[in-house]
């Protein structure tokens, strides 16, 4: 039986769709890859796939419309979208169709590999069980009284602060995306509150200097990571 996530990818530079096909099945994805936007819907129906990567410019019909067309059949799957473009406007367009995410080209690759791996996670609803007490290395993070806590020592978070370590501790040793962060905690992830988000991750990280195995990663400006190694 094959387990592999079935991925539903539409882009249409040739080159680039089979560099990034096989590098997504060397990462342990199947991937079902379409390069005419005008086939692709015809295609989605034909089969049961666990998330979509639509290139927004396409010939004869753009990613857009067949993003939107994906969710009237199916409103679950998940849609990242990529495109060559930043426009503020795109990007609001993709998301108000149902975009999960979105990447602009050209990007990391082990983003999109960490892009895919998040939206999947939420999508499976197998996140780590939330809990109130947190074991981070050689700390100990009490939730509800809002501590952390090392050899005697212990430090009060503050509200902002305590919710954004939980969200990292959910999330450990996967990608946080910046947007699912701010969007909970902040309300918004407008620029202004995306740099207070930043500010607070700095503390974060000074809290934990005092154990070389723990960092909090950014990843290449798409969120964030706690990891937490193991001793060697």
């Amino acid at each position: 039986m094959n387990t592999k996530p079935h991925i539903f990818l539409v882009e249409d530079d040739l080159s680039f769709g089979a560099v990034l096909k096989s590098y997504l099945e060397i990462h342990d994805f199947e991937v079902e890859w379409i390069d005419d936007g005008k086939y692709a819907l015809d295609q989605f129906r034909k089969s049961n796939f666990d998330i979509c990567i639509l290139d927004v410019m396409l010939p004869n019909v753009d990613g857009f419309t067949i993003g939107a067309e994906i969710r009237k059949q199916n409103s679950d799957v998940p849609i990242l979208f990529l495109t060559a473009k930043n426009l503020r406007e795109d990007v609001l367009k993709g998301y108000k169709i149902g975009a999960d995410d979105y990447i602009t080209k050209p990007f990391d690759t082990e983003v999109l590999i960490f892009k895919l791996k998040a939206i999947l996670k939420r999508q499976s609803g197998s996140q780590v069980k939330e809990s109130d007490f947190y074991q981070i290395g050689i700390y100990s993070f009490d939730f509800k009284l809002r501590t952390l806590e090392h050899d005697g020592s212990k430090h009060r978070l503050s509200p902002k602060e305590v919710e954004l370590l939980k969200m990292l501790c959910d999330n450990r040793n996967e990608l946080l995306p910046r947007e699912t962060a701010l969007k909970k905690i902040w309300g918004d992830d407008g620029y202004f509150t995306a740099r207070s988000m930043d500010v607070y991750i700095t503390k974060l990280r000074k809290l934990f200097s005092d154990d070389p195995l723990v960092e909090i990663r950014n990843i290449h400006g798409s969120g964030f990571m706690l990891e937490i190694k193991n001793p060697s």
